[in-house]
């Protein structure tokens, strides 16, 4: 890639027991509206977010974070380390690095649950929380089928194979996919090497430390922290992680919650396209005005 095209930065800071970590920033670190921190799922990465921070980033910044262990992030030796309370003293310091003291948090899947898992912990760093196909409930034949690719696939060969692998992980979740939109998904998921084959993008020990860590504990309370905090939570009309009765009682609870659903779409849908776009700028414009930008 030519490097004068970059739409961001990239930025590293040291996380609190000493990983390299990495984000992408883009869009205007002065810009006068609520900067945005996109936060990506299990073994996913910055370039998930990268259409929607390009659509974003003519009118706030936009921080995409990559976890340890995905992406340009350092891999962690310890796979215990791999759990959410890592997780959220690492986004805490990557907002002191990046100087950001509130924003709109995306949190897609696993980034979701960070993102309620920052309400107890920082609930005056949420502007607004935008929960991408994510609750405090997860329907359990998600979570099996999740668990039961993660780490355990061997490198694809090719770029050909790369999206056969991802069209049998996600059966179901993409009925209206192109060709093309496969394979955008394929280099969004692996990385390139040197000779031009892919690779993965996270280390595979975050799937034995899913196994091996069993039940997600209750995360109710942590969502229900985020109750005086905007929330938006985007589900896929046919997710087997989200399920609308889970979306149902979330509303119930959750008195600043709106929500939507992306017909034909399972875990997760792409927040660049529409519906979902829109909602999510309509969303942040509101943010904006009761923060006074």
């Amino acid at each position: 890639m030519d490097v004068s095209a970059k739409t961001y930065q990239d930025e590293f800071f040291t996380s609190p027991d000493g990983l390299k970590l990495h984000y992408r920033d883009y869009g205007d670190r002065l810009a006068q509206t609520l900067p945005v921190i996109c936060l990506p799922g299990l073994t996913r990465n910055a370039r998930d977010f990268e259409a929607l921070a390009e659509k974003l980033m003519s009118t706030r910044r936009v921080i995409c974070f990559e976890l340890r262990g995905r992406g340009d992030s350092q891999y962690d030796q310890d796979m215990s380390n791999y759990q959410p309370n890592v997780y959220v003293a690492d986004i805490l310091a990557m907002m002191a690095a990046a100087n950001v003291h509130k924003a709109v948090f995306i949190g897609t899947s696993l980034g979701g649950v960070l993102t309620m898992a920052l309400g107890p912990t920082r609930p005056g760093a949420i502007a607004g929380a935008i929960l991408n196909d994510i609750g405090p409930e997860l329907d359990p034949k998600g979570l099996a089928r999740i668990a039961g690719y993660v780490g355990k696939m061997a490198p694809p060969s090719s770029w050909e194979e790369a999206v056969a692998q991802l069209k049998s992980a996600n059966d179901g979740v993409y009925p209206k996919f192109t060709d093309q939109d496969w394979m955008l998904m394929a280099r969004r998921t692996f990385n390139e090497d040197a000779q031009g084959n892919p690779s993965p993008a996270y280390d595979p020990k975050i799937g034995d430390a899913m196994r091996k860590g069993g039940a997600v504990g209750d995360l109710w309370p942590a969502f229900k922290s985020l109750g005086q905090i905007p929330t938006l939570t985007i589900r896929g009309g046919v997710s087997d992680l989200l399920s609308d009765e889970i979306l149902q009682k979330m509303t119930a609870a959750h008195p600043n919650m709106e929500s939507l659903t992306v017909p034909e779409v399972g875990h997760v849908p792409l927040l660049e396209r529409e519906p979902s776009f829109s909602a999510i700028e309509a969303f942040l414009t509101a943010r904006d005005a009761e923060n006074g930008h």
